[in-house]
């Protein structure tokens, strides 16, 4: 009870000047408010939140699981794979600084995650973190053998009411988890908040990361080593996320759902599981480096300093976001660090076999395709990822594809043989298929993203026919209008590191693009060619070099013709491909986007509204005029109204509990309007119907 009383204290202290001494409230209402303050309630509320939240780790819990699991693991599992140098990596770090916490940071795909993160560091002698858990997973049974295992318990809503902060508990999770790395626990949470719905990575959320990166700004710490760690699996230990695609609710977790799960794995094949302990990095070297090229740009507003801890009271859109014990300037320094995480783990997730199929079969055999060709197609890819990707899989082309089916099921992919004996690979036929062979193409799409980005921006950019003899555009017009592209996409995904410019990594990219004979540079002279190999040649330097330098911006070609890049019309089905990475993303932002017309004068829950959506897209899908399936998918939606918040197109009101949509009044006053917004989404959706897709070579 020592613990609790010692954080009690400073809860208290913290909540009372809160309440008490808050500037934006009526002095003499604060009086009259403090006169019925009751701190013996609060201070037992404070008992029982850290009661309720705590961890209770185990080491003997934790031997007998790890023997459980030994004993378990084969019968659903073909193997769990780790780096040897990774973990010697971890060790050495360990040594190094004993006294500095370990802070691992996984993006989260199963329910098996934690358990298997704390197995391998448990069986290798590093200390077994504290984990962060949604308290849903408080079930009977269950959630005792987590909480042994280290889980300490977290409110998935923390405040009650929507924009009433609850700042007892926010001040109760703060603390604890400060107190528990001045105690040297290593610490481990999941940044995306939950489980991915799509196979790419989610947003980061910034709470827990908060509470650490302030314990180290207010001297609590002097530092914390940020581990990412990247976890896939050939096929997901949780079945599928297709229900919750399609706009229908989740099936709360409980002991029966638990057991019935455990049974079904327990009689089924999984594949292997791949688990990449990334090189750690410092939070205080972070801070000197965002510092550096803040100083660098002459900006010295962004340098990051230490302040004290006090408690405030912001408005915050997300669940946990610095838990309001956050000091205002540091909120763009931990969503710098927490997006710089999810890149690197979306980067070094190892590329399974379930993941290359999935992708094969719904960027270039949607309509399937003999096992010969796939193949092929599959040593391509594997030849185009050699280098940038880690590939969890070897040997031939052919029995890999058969692996993975096998592995897949008839039920999303089929392996028959045709009227001629030979072997062909088809995507299953129903809606759901394609929902849930898109959660393994997902983990690739981010790879792929910028290149998909600058082939569709190309495509939209030519000539509306072909006319000319040499349709083009110039580099400076198709980089710009791919940034303007990227910002529509600033919340599906994470196109580069706060320390990269984009602009730079969008150039590097059409370099690829135009070595791979997508596009052609039109015939310069000797002088223009010259400058133009100097620039790609810094461009590659600057990718190579050390990451602190990625900010360095090389000066683009200002346009003009010596910078015209021309439709190539021989590669005209590689370039469909990669359009194609991208599509489904593109249809949903397109309808969301026609679909603001009923808000015209017109308000509607936000829950009707993603319904509307998500039917409009399955009538669309049904009748042929959307051919990717996989477009239905409520998580788009989401972001797709969080860009549309952002762009101040519509208006989220929160009341008794429920978010209301309606349209700006810019936007309200005419419907017209409207069509510019349809326009300027319409810009990232590929045009195969053009003249320059139909026309015969």
């Amino acid at each position: 009870m020592t613990l609790f009383s010692l954080i009690l204290l400073v809860i208290l202290g913290s909540t009372l000047s809160a309440l008490l001494f808050n500037p934006h409230r009526n002095p003499h209402r604060a009086t009259e408010r403090s006169s019925r303050f009751n701190a013996r309630s609060e201070e037992r509320r404070a008992i029982s939140i850290l009661k309720d939240m705590g961890s209770t780790l185990n080491n003997g819990l934790l031997a007998f699981t790890s023997w459980i699991l030994y004993k378990l693991l084969p019968c659903f599992l073909s193997g769990v794979v780790t780096n040897t140098k990774q973990i010697e990596m971890l060790k050495t770090a360990t040594e190094r600084s004993p006294e500095t916490p370990l802070i691992f940071v996984p993006l989260h795909r199963s329910h098996l995650d934690y358990i298997m993160v704390t197995w391998i560091l448990t069986n290798n002698d590093i200390r077994s973190p504290l984990v962060a858990a949604g308290n849903n997973l408080q079930i009977p049974v269950f959630g005792g053998l987590l909480r042994g295992l280290g889980a300490f318990f977290i409110k998935r809503k923390i405040d009650p009411v929507e924009g009433k902060k609850d700042v007892l508990y926010r001040a109760a999770l703060h603390l604890y988890l400060t107190h528990a790395l001045k105690q040297g626990h290593n610490v481990e949470f999941f940044i995306e908040g939950g489980r991915t719905r799509t196979g790419k990575p989610c947003m980061p959320k910034g709470g827990i990361l908060s509470v650490i990166v302030n314990a180290f700004m207010d001297g609590s710490i002097p530092d914390a080593l940020l581990v990412p760690v990247s976890v896939n699996y050939e096929r997901l230990v949780d079945g599928n996320f297709v229900r919750e695609q399609k706009g229908e609710k989740k099936i709360p977790e409980s002991f029966t759902k638990a057991i019935s799960g455990i049974w079904k794995a327990l009689r089924s094949n999984y594949g292997l599981m791949r688990i990449d302990f990334n090189e750690p990095y410092s939070i205080r070297e972070l801070v000197n480096s965002y510092n550096k090229i803040a100083r660098e740009d002459g900006n010295n507003a962004k340098v990051y300093k230490p302040a004290a801890r006090t408690l405030q009271h912001n408005q915050s859109t997300s669940s946990l976001y610095g838990t309001d014990v956050v000091c205002e300037e540091h909120r763009n320094l931990i969503e710098s660090i927490s997006r710089q995480v999810v890149f690197d783990c979306a980067a070094a997730t190892s590329v399974m076999s379930t993941n290359a199929l999935a992708f094969l079969l719904l960027t270039r055999f949607r309509k399937g395709g003999e096992e010969q060709i796939l193949a092929e197609a599959l040593d391509d890819l594997r030849n185009s990822l050699s280098g940038t990707k880690d590939i969890g899989f070897s040997g031939e082309s052919s029995q890999i594809l058969a692996y993975a089916c096998d592995l897949l099921g008839p039920g999303l992919v089929t392996r028959t043989r045709d009227e001629h004996g030979r072997l062909v690979i088809r995507a299953g036929n129903s809606v759901e298929s394609f929902i849930e062979l898109a959660y393994y193409s997902n983990m690739l799409t981010p790879h792929f993203a910028l290149s998909s980005i600058l082939m569709t921006t190309f495509h939209s950019l030519l000539p509306e026919t072909e006319s000319k003899k040499e349709a083009g555009v110039s580099r400076k017009t198709l980089i710009d209008a791919a940034l303007e592209n990227c910002q529509i996409y600033r919340y599906e995904f994470i196109l580069n590191k706060p320390t990269q410019v984009l602009e730079n990594l969008l150039y590097k990219q059409l370099d690829d693009l135009l070595f791979s004979g997508c596009l052609i540079a039109k015939q310069l002279n000797d002088d223009n060619e010259n400058t133009e190999q100097a620039k790609r040649l810094a461009r590659n330097l600057a990718e190579c070099i050390d990451e602190d330098e990625d900010f360095l911006h090389v000066t683009p070609n200002d346009g003009g013709d010596e910078g015209m890049l021309l439709f190539a019309r021989d590669t005209l089905q590689q370039q469909r491909n990669i359009c194609e990475v991208l599509a489904p993303f593109a249809w949903t932002y397109v309808t969301v986007a026609q679909s603001l017309q009923i808000l015209h004068r017109n308000s509607m829950l936000e829950s009707e509204f993603i319904s509307f959506v998500i039917n409009d897209l399955s009538s669309k899908v049904k009748r042929g005029s959307c051919v990717y399936a996989e477009s239905i998918s409520t998580d788009s939606v989401r972001n797709c109204l969080k860009l549309l918040e952002k762009w101040s197109v519509i208006e989220v009101c929160n009341q008794q509990g429920m978010r209301l949509i309606s349209l700006n009044t810019l936007y309200e006053m005419s419907r017209e309007s409207l069509n510019t917004i349809v326009k300027k989404v319409d810009a990232i959706v590929p045009k195969f119907n053009s003249d320059y897709f139909n026309a015969a070579p």
